[in-house]
């Protein structure tokens, strides 16, 4: 198996504690040789980080001009995501940029039009894709159990306050780019072919930034499920992450366990539309009622695969790894992430962000 050599920008929450324990972790798959950061003190921890000395820099152009780099992996903050992951692919750079990608559609555009300018890998760090649970969802609702799917509600929320920089409209922060990337793919996953109709409404709430911390999003279609993604920093009750109804049943699902219920059509009696008034055996008035066998089936993660390389980060990592070396299928494309960042453009159009100023 051939080991790609990565260089890794930033060392901050997702630059170290992702992805840089992600490369640990890795095996014979990646081995992290330079690290970019602009704080000394977080360059001066990367050798006892990594267990070895790493080439580290202050500045990511420093790594122009390097030919033994495989992939860097890009996790700056935010708003200069663009303009860095550019800059690397036209210096001959494959990237793996984190989320968000971008905030504009055209961004996103400009980004793909560059890789392919430059003949140049571009990935996006989408790793909620490879999540067990989804995962889960996405089987059972491809059985057929629950019937056609009717409405899928997705909430990533909690009750609490937020005072760094991805509270502030100027570093791209904001629930919608902060969170929302990860429900937001999931929710296109399910939507499927066609572009969704887009409803939005956003509130600036507990948070000490001037950006949105509460965000609800309607997605629907012609023949396609109402798809109802909420990002709230309201919710001290937030019992389930996904609920989904459909024809035959339904399904409730949390990150680490799923229940199901459904019924078999060819079980249940055969029934028709009866338009006079309904009469129970004793000959009085009846409520329309029969009792369904309702099956019900349940899912739970298992613990030695939560917070290991067998979870999505580590999934992630694997397909990344299949498709630059064996030119494996690219699960997360380019072209879904700008579908992505279609939809929240709208959704921020819809909610001009100057009214949360202050």
């Amino acid at each position: 198996m051939k080991k790609l050599n990565v260089a890794i920008l930033g060392q901050g929450r997702s630059g170290w504690k992702i992805h840089g324990k992600a490369m640990l972790n890795a095996g014979d798959m990646f081995e992290t040789v330079a690290v970019v950061d602009p704080i000394k003190d977080r360059r001066d921890k990367v050798a006892q980080r990594y267990g070895k000395d790493i080439d580290t820099y202050a500045d990511y152009t420093e790594l122009f001009g390097r030919t033994d780099i495989d992939l860097v992996i890009n996790a700056t903050p935010s708003h200069l995501h663009v303009e860095t992951t550019k800059a690397l692919m036209e210096h001959g750079f494959n990237v793996l940029c984190d989320k968000p990608l971008a905030r504009k559609e055209a961004e996103v555009q400009l980004l793909i039009d560059t890789a392919r300018e430059n003949n140049v890998g571009f990935y996006i760090f989408q790793q909620s894709r490879f999540a067990a649970f989804f995962t889960e969802i996405r089987r059972i609702i491809d059985s057929g159990k629950l019937g056609r799917i009717i409405q899928i509600s997705i909430s990533y929320s909690g009750f609490t306050r937020r005072w760094d920089w991805q509270t502030v409209q100027a570093f791209n922060g904001g629930s919608l780019l902060n969170t929302g990337p990860h429900p937001m793919d999931q929710a296109l996953q399910l939507f499927g072919d066609g572009e969704p109709e887009v409803r939005c409404f956003m509130d600036r709430v507990n948070t000490f930034g001037d950006a949105e911390d509460y965000v609800k999003v309607i997605l629907s279609g012609e023949g396609k499920p109402v798809i109802d993604i909420e990002i709230s920093s309201c919710k001290p009750y937030n019992h389930d992450t996904y609920n989904i109804q459909g024809s035959k049943g339904g399904l409730t699902a949390t990150t680490n366990k799923i229940k199901y219920k459904y019924f078999k059509p060819e079980e249940c009696q055969e029934q028709h539309l009866i338009k006079t008034p309904l009469d129970d055996a004793e000959g009085e008035p009846a409520y329309c009622f029969e009792e369904l066998k309702l099956y019900e089936e349940e899912w739970e993660l298992k613990a030695e695969e939560y917070g290991t390389f067998a979870d999505m980060t580590g999934d992630f990592y694997k397909m990344l790894h299949k498709h630059i070396t064996e030119g494996g299928e690219l699960v997360v494309t380019p072209e879904q992430v700008r579908k992505q960042i279609r939809v929240i453009e709208e959704c921020h159009r819809q909610n001009p962000m100057d009214r949360f100023a202050e």
